[in-house]
């Protein structure tokens, strides 16, 4: 006897953020099954996904949910409204962090400031907070065990790294007691040690009846996947059983973009020389917790640098100094450009010639900023436009959007974006002010594979063109350009 079907995706015409996802899409998913999705477009997994959910317009086609069937006919029968969406838990790549009042009003560099941090909840009080539609296995104390977050349940959550952060959500889904579990791009931002354990994870999943489906990378299949599914943008799946499966032959992304627009901006990039970085001893504690222990680290102009280390190594805090948002580091025997730190700059001085890239900066634009807006207000390093503009500086920034073929999107809100397009904005933010200092943290985290490969090709003929010293921030070693030839790890 077949296997019973879970969910059902049949001759579906999806249209998810403004876009055809595909025409004649089927997918079906049946008791047993544990899906790996991989494509072309980051946007359009993200879209699968939610149209798994039942949250995209199908203009044609259907999506029938019987694993839920059951359960909703019997919350009926007791006079409850009741949906197939209280059976499945969705871990996004996005991550709502609120305050003790509830609201969701923080600002990027609210994660440094002890005062800040301490008007947000812990780790253990957010884990006691998650609601679930029904009773199940899961608690608390068993999911942090499990995503190994015993030593941070007294944590505020602004004070987590980008992969901890990624660990607490995933534990939130399991809190959530579903029967689906669908996670987008789930070992992004994990350390080496943390993507290694992720297969322990799945298989709890898997032993506690959860069928699971994640959005990833063909290279980075977990062995408990049993059936795998490649999405190419705007056309139909293809679908292997995992033991009839062979990596699929993709176009070959382009090299890196046209530089040939900037060229001229970039030959009239300022040129400084001398010591760029010195920390001598630097400490950083939050109470008790000691973040960064006597770093040394000293960076001369021109030199491209890879910072390393685990999630909650550190990372993040030691760029906090560097681009101005940490508080701490006026009591630090700290050297930017020359000048110690504290010695009367201003917060604006001190940013201007630095150029900063991060993919967590998207959650904190005001929603009424079109692309445009945001690669402009690079210019004043705010997060979003706030002032009239120059018709040089218009200029500039139209240079950059067709550089990375964004000038079609201009007036795009960019929380609209695709992961993609924002990820290219957020360079051409930091790259219109002409930075002596470019530092890009995960700057291609989330991206496709051919995405993160031109990405780095883009990268490597902009860094051998520009003057500017570098720091990359990078859990792989793939999206390294090969410039950057120096390094520093932290423990």
């Amino acid at each position: 006897m077949p296997n019973p079907i879970l969910i059902q995706l049949s001759s579906a015409k999806v249209h998810f953020r403004g876009e055809n996802l595909g025409e004649g899409l089927h997918f079906t998913w049946k008791q047993g099954e544990h899906w790996a999705v991989y494509g072309d477009s980051g946007k359009s997994l993200t879209g699968l996904l939610e149209t798994l959910l039942g949250k995209t317009l199908l203009s044609q086609g259907h999506l029938l949910t019987p694993f839920a069937d059951e359960y909703v006919a019997k919350q009926n029968l007791a006079g409850q409204v009741h949906s197939f969406r209280d059976l499945i838990a969705l871990v996004s790549q996005d991550y709502p962090i609120r305050n003790k009042a509830g609201l969701q009003n923080f600002y990027y560099q609210q994660r440094f400031n002890s005062a800040d941090v301490h008007d947000t909840i812990t780790v253990g009080s957010y884990l006691h907070s998650i609601p679930a539609m029904r009773k199940g296995p899961w608690t608390p104390e068993k999911v942090a065990q499990l995503l190994r977050l015993n030593h941070l349940l007294d944590a505020s959550l602004l004070m987590l790294s980008n992969g901890e952060t990624r660990r607490l959500s995933l534990a939130v889904g399991l809190l959530r007691q579903p029967l689906l579990y669908l996670m987008d791009q789930p070992l992004t931002g994990l350390d080496q040690e943390s993507r290694a354990a992720f297969g322990d994870f799945l298989a709890a999943c898997i032993h506690a009846n959860i069928h699971v489906l994640l959005t990833t990378t063909s290279a980075e299949i977990p062995a408990q996947i049993t059936h795998i599914a490649y999405l190419k943008d705007s056309e139909a799946l293809q679908t292997w059983n995992r033991t009839q499966y062979a990596p699929q032959i993709k176009p070959t992304p382009i090299h890196s973009w046209d530089l040939s627009p900037v060229l001229p901006i970039l030959s009239s990039y300022p040129v400084y020389s001398g010591s760029v970085v010195s920390l001598e001893g630097v400490s950083i504690r939050y109470g008790q917790t000691l973040i960064l222990d006597k770093i040394n680290w000293n960076i001369q102009s021109g030199e491209r640098w890879r910072l390393k280390g685990k999630n909650g190594s550190g990372k993040s805090t030691l760029i906090s100094l560097l681009i101005g948002e940490n508080p701490q580091s006026y009591s630090q025997n700290f050297y930017l450009f020359g000048k110690k730190r504290g010695s009367g700059e201003s917060i604006w001085e001190l940013k201007k010639p630095i150029g900063f890239v991060a993919p967590e900066l998207s959650r904190y634009f005001p929603r009424n900023q079109s692309l445009r807006k945001v690669i402009l207000s690079g210019l004043f390093d705010t997060l979003g436009l706030f002032k009239s503009v120059t018709p040089e500086q218009e200029a500039l920034a139209q240079t950059w959007m067709e550089t990375f073929q964004l000038q079609d999107l201009k007036e795009t809100y960019f929380f609209e974006l695709s992961l993609a397009q924002q990820r290219w904005a957020l360079l051409a933010r930091a790259l219109i002010k002409k930075p002596q200092l470019l530092i890009l943290d995960e700057a291609s985290q989330g991206l496709d594979e051919q995405q993160r490969e031109l990405f780095k090709n883009t990268l490597q003929d902009l860094l051998l063109r520009l003057p500017a010293t570098i720091i990359y921030v990078s859990h792989y070693e793939e999206d390294v350009p090969p410039c950057v030839n120096l390094e520093l790890v932290l423990s």
